[in-house]
């Protein structure tokens, strides 16, 4: 019976003294940097946001956390179409939300209003800051489970637009410190606890994941993308912060009517060990 020839193993190397010698090891693959450039540019509009408002710069607060929110709108789609989605830019844009859409809003709006409510302007800023570091662990740890047409609660991009679209309407009509005006610090008070609390909730929010932006649209499509890219041109606050105000309670109509028709309204699809899905359905 013949020996086997070791020399045309391609996993094995031998020498020329027959010696086996061990196949050298693959290199281990780097942090894609495309789509975590993304992620760090909305990093870093959300500590801009914050070192503009220490600095009484709220409009400048404002345009960071929006540019923030369309990054990261960006960087999952990139690292889709240019196939680099990686575990390491998963936990990157988790870390990269708490910062711009958890502490910066939270930091922003009682550094304007909630300071002058005293325990209630901290309380309420802290509830919304813990909030978004609950959906976002939801978030992660529901991803294999939750309908993807749907967000479970309210998305926390979303909810920051909300709080700081209200701050920078409000500054640029004459409001620059809420703490002036009465009734204008309570107001930011329920919005701010209004947006904390519906990320934490169950309600299903559109999230738009099933558009493709590979696959053709009538002529009308672009036009009406025309016109609102115009119709934002116009007052950029108030257009955006009324955009964000109607997907705010859009979730809300969603649930009635689907409850109205005895439709199911959970998005989650499946149960799992951990977390405990029971109470989510």
């Amino acid at each position: 019976m013949s020996e086997p020839d070791l020399s045309r193993d391609p996993d094995l190397l031998v020498d020329d003294d027959a010696e086996l010698v061990e196949p050298p090891r693959r290199r281990r693959r780097g942090i894609y940097i495309l789509p975590n450039l993304f992620t760090l540019a909305a990093l870093f509009g959300g500590f801009f946001a914050i070192v503009m408002a220490m600095n009484d710069r709220f409009d400048q607060a404002a345009y960071g956390i929006f540019i923030a929110a369309l990054l990261d709108s960006l960087d999952g789609r990139v690292a889709r179409m240019t196939n680099t989605q990686s575990a390491f830019g998963e936990q990157m844009d988790s870390l990269s939300d708490m910062v711009s859409f958890g502490a910066a809003p939270a930091l922003i709006v009682y550094e304007w209003a909630l300071d002058s409510l005293g325990k209630a302007g901290w309380i309420a800023a802290f509830v919304y800051c813990a909030c978004a570091a609950l959906r976002l662990a939801r978030f992660n740890t529901n991803i294999g489970v939750v309908d993807k047409r749907f967000f479970q609660g309210l998305p926390s991009p979303a909810a920051a637009a909300l709080v700081i679209g209200f701050i920078w309407v409000m500054d640029d009509a004459g409001y620059r410190m809420a703490a002036e005006y009465v009734g204008l610090p309570w107001g930011a008070f329920a919005l701010t606890l209004y947006a904390g609390l519906t990320m934490v909730t169950n309600i299903p929010f559109y999230s738009f994941k099933d558009v493709s932006f590979k696959r053709s649209v009538p002529f009308a499509v672009i036009v009406a993308i025309a016109l609102g890219i115009a119709l934002i041109n116009v007052d950029p606050p108030r257009v955006l912060f009324a955009v964000f105000c109607a997907y705010g309670v859009s979730g809300y109509v969603v649930y009635v009517y689907r409850k109205m028709k005895g439709k199911p309204v959970s998005v989650i699809a499946t149960s799992t060990d951990e977390p405990d899905e029971r109470g989510l359905h």
